[in-house]
C-alpha cells in the first residue's frame, strides 16, 4: 500500500514535526511526538488511500514543495524547495516553538488502467477529475476527525488535538496541499468541511 518513497517522506516528516513538538524537552519527547505524528499521519494517508482504491485511481505520497515565487509563470526557482521540511523548522524557530506548520506532505493520483477500461472502455478517459481528488482528499481529513473524537473518548487529549491541528493544516487552501485540492474540486463541500474543522479547532482548544 505504501510505497517506499512516501514511506521514507513520512519518516522524515513525523520526526521533524516531533522535534518541534517536543520542543527538544528529551529524547523521550521527541521519540513519543514522532510517533504520535506518524500515527495522525498513517491515519491521514490511508483514508486516502482506501478512497482512492474504491475510486480505481492511485496516489502517491511526498514532501510538499514549492518552486514558482510569483504570479508571472517564469517567476521559479532553479529546483523545487522542500517547503513541507523546512517551513515547520523556520516557524518554529522564529516563533520559539510557539507555532508548529504541519502540512508537509502532498499527494499525486492517478487512474488505474482497467478504470478506463471498464467505464468507458477507451484508455483516453482515465484522466482523474478534479471532484475525485477532492473527494480524496477529504477523506483524509474527515479520518483524523473522527480519529480525535476517539481520541477524546479514550481520555488521550494529546492524541485527540494533534488529529485536529493536523486536521486544520490540510484543509487550508494554498498551494498543493490537500485543502486546495477540495476547495478546486467542490467551493461548497470545502466550506462545509473547513467550519467542521474550525468547530473541532475551538473544542480542542478551550476544552480538551
Amino acid at each position: 500500500m505504501f510505497t517506499l518513497k512516501e514511506l521514507v517522506s513520512v519518516l522524515i516528516v513525523s520526526v521533524i514535526l516531533g522535534v518541534c513538538l517536543s520542543i527538544l524537552q528529551s529524547i523521550e519527547k521527541i521519540i513519543y511526538y514522532s510517533l504520535l505524528v506518524l500515527t495522525v499521519i498513517i491515519i491521514n494517508i490511508t483514508a486516502k488511500k482506501i478512497r482512492a482504491y474504491y475510486l480505481e485511481t492511485e496516489i502517491e505520497h511526498t514532501t510538499w514543495t514549492i518552486q514558482r515565487f510569483g504570479f508571472k509563470p517564469w517567476k521559479k526557482f532553479p529546483k523545487p524547495l522542500q517547503a513541507g521540511l523546512f517551513i515547520p523548522l523556520i516557524l518554529w524557530a522564529i516563533t520559539k516553538g510557539a507555532f508548529v506548520w504541519m502540512a508537509s506532505l502532498v499527494f499525486e493520483v492517478k487512474g488505474k488502467v482497467h478504470k478506463a477500461a471498464r467505464r468507458h472502455g477507451l484508455y483516453k478517459f482515465s484522466e482523474v477529475t478534479e471532484e475525485e481528488i477532492g473527494n480524496i482528499a477529504a477523506m483524509g481529513i474527515l479520518a483524523n476527525l473522527f480519529f480525535a473524537f476517539i481520541g477524546y473518548l479514550a481520555s488521550w487529549p494529546e492524541f485527540a488535538r494533534l488529529n485536529i491541528y493536523y486536521a486544520v493544516f490540510n484543509i487550508i487552501p494554498i498551494s498543493n496541499l490537500d485543502g486546495n485540492k477540495i476547495f478546486f474540486a467542490k467551493f461548497e463541500f470545502w466550506c462545509a468541511i473547513a467550519a467542521i474543522t474550525l468547530i473541532a479547532l475551538l473544542y480542542a482548544v478551550w476544552l480538551i
